[in-house]
């Protein structure tokens, strides 16, 4: 878990995803870390299996966002990974090799402003 907070750290990002190959398979936050991990007196050096949470709620990238968000609302999460109808996660990087690369970078411009309201550095 230590790898995953310092690339969490420098992401300055509470959440990442898990993966296996290319394969999606749970989700860590640092409440992860800090609660299911530190708390429980495990070691940084304890695998994210061991702390991460494997059951992921997920949404496809062709699905309406109206929809989506009315799911997150019923799931009550806050953070929804996106993956294409062959199970794997779609990045802003995917965005832009499929012809949409104006609307990844402004996406990328607008969720990469550090120091933001849920900022994980210290002030």
């Amino acid at each position: 878990i230590r790898e995953v907070a310092q690339i969490m750290g420098k992401l300055d990002a509470g959440v990442m995803p898990v993966g296996d190959h290319d394969r999606l398979v749970g989700m860590i936050t640092d409440r992860d870390i800090a609660i299911r991990g530190v708390a429980l007196g495990m070691g940084p050096d304890t695998k994210v299996r061991d702390v991460m949470t494997p059951e992921v709620k997920y949404c496809f990238d062709d699905e309406d966002v109206e929809h989506v968000l009315e799911n997150m609302g019923d799931l009550q999460v806050r953070r929804l990974p996106v993956l294409n109808r062959e199970k794997r996660i779609i990045s802003l990087g995917d965005l832009a090799t499929n012809g949409e690369a104006a609307e990844a970078g402004d996406a990328l411009s607008d969720i990469s402003k550090p120091g933001g309201e849920h900022s994980q550095t210290a002030h």
